[in-house]
């Protein structure tokens, strides 16, 4: 499935929409993840209605019952309506003609967030919803590490000779001004403050206290500006995990950008060097994408938690009802040192498989756990073999 292009490279995105052939749906995803690009490819005979077009957007916020008078003079059987979520009340008249017309319908947008908070209806489960997420290191033909945890994996970004100039417009016209204006932020100026300091505390648990008091707002105020970077999915929580703890655990949750390059630029890093500390939050920060849209794309739609104990001993992620235990490590020579954590949970839980992933050259067992190079673990990851 070919859907991206850029000087002759074309790209294989691993959203297939399954199940989704008889029904209409959401197709959610941050700005420049490609799905616009991705629905041409894909439903070139669709009637495609684009509301970032000036002239389309001012018809229908005007007389929104024009889509229903347009889709009835149209011959398509399935209609795109991209970036949804700038005319809400679209969706009664999408409501209307899914039920009465048998027209199918794909609503794409980068966010649900203005929607819900308009009141309007998401179609009341009569849309089945997926998302897009950056590029994987599966879609990508000579796959770059050491390009994705510099430039990230937009598709834009990660495949342009200048991906700098392409990272700070991205930051300025749509993380500040564009979620500033749509989620009603007072103060752009300390949500771009916030922005540097979330960016700081990314793939750590958050200390809401401390970045409010960096940024001179409320506790309340900074949990408000998280969760707009969930509701617009520029962001994620991973949560601790605590099924029947036997050690007394920690409960507050880490949060991740959805894009390495994205925290790059707010945080002013330069080139990112293996062996580094840096390289190394990178690292975890780039498997733990991979890990939520293997999750998604393949609809097995695993919980994607952490475990640490309130001595500090921890494990990167626990995929489903500790099914797998998995740490990150970017060195090349795993020890016992490396193996505390793992081996803690493994004492206090039976898992299924406990895995480190690491810069090693080949695979190796250690008892119970699997040592493997990050180059295997991909390979099993996307071919469904580690959950």
């Amino acid at each position: 499935m070919l859907i991206f292009a850029r000087n002759a490279m074309f790209l294989s995105r691993n959203q297939k929409f399954l199940q989704s052939a008889n029904y209409s749906m959401f197709l959610w995803g941050a700005r420049q993840t490609g799905k616009s690009t991705l629905l041409k490819m894909l439903y070139p005979d669709a009637l495609m209605l684009n509301l970032l077009e000036s002239d389309v957007y001012q018809d229908l916020v005007a007389r929104p019952h024009r889509i229903r008078e347009i889709a009835e003079a149209s011959n398509a059987d399935l209609i795109i309506v991209d970036e949804i979520q700038k005319i809400p009340i679209l969706l009664n008249e999408v409501h209307s003609m899914i039920e009465n017309t048998g027209k199918r319908f794909i609503l794409s947008g980068s966010s649900p967030r203005k929607i819900i908070r308009s009141q309007q209806n998401l179609l009341g489960g009569r849309a089945i919803r997926y998302e897009l997420y950056p590029l994987t290191s599966d879609e990508i033909p000579d796959f770059s590490l050491e390009r994705a945890l510099n430039f990230g994996l937009l598709p834009r970004h990660y495949l342009d000779e200048n991906p700098g100039i392409l990272l700070a417009n991205y930051v300025k016209s749509y993380l500040e001004d564009e979620i500033y204006a749509e989620s009603r932020i007072r103060n752009l100026s300390v949500f771009s403050n916030f922005l540097y300091n979330a960016a700081f505390s990314n793939g750590e648990m958050v200390n809401y206290s401390n970045i409010a008091s960096d940024c001179g707002v409320s506790s309340p105020t900074v949990k408000e500006y998280f969760q707009i970077l969930v509701d617009t999915m520029i962001g994620n929580y991973v949560y601790p995990y605590q099924k029947r703890p036997k050690r007394k655990t920690v409960s507050t949750p880490k949060f991740y950008f959805f894009d390495i390059g994205v925290v790059n630029y707010l945080m002013k890093r330069k080139h990112i060097v293996a062996g580094t500390e840096v390289y190394g939050l990178a690292f975890e920060h780039f498997i733990f994408m991979e890990l939520k849209a293997y999750s998604h794309y393949s609809m097995k739609n695993y919980d994607i938690t952490f475990w640490r104990t309130k001595s500090g001993v921890e494990v990167d992620f626990i995929l489903g009802e500790n099914q797998v235990a998995l740490e990150v490590k970017s060195s090349s020579n795993i020890t016992n040192r490396h193996l505390r954590g793992i081996k803690s949970f493994t004492q206090d839980y039976r898992v299924q498989k406990a895995l480190v992933i690491s810069h090693e050259r080949f695979p190796r067992l250690v008892g119970d756990i699997l040592i493997l190079p990050w180059q295997e673990f991909l390979k099993r990851l996307w071919e469904g073999e580690i959950i």
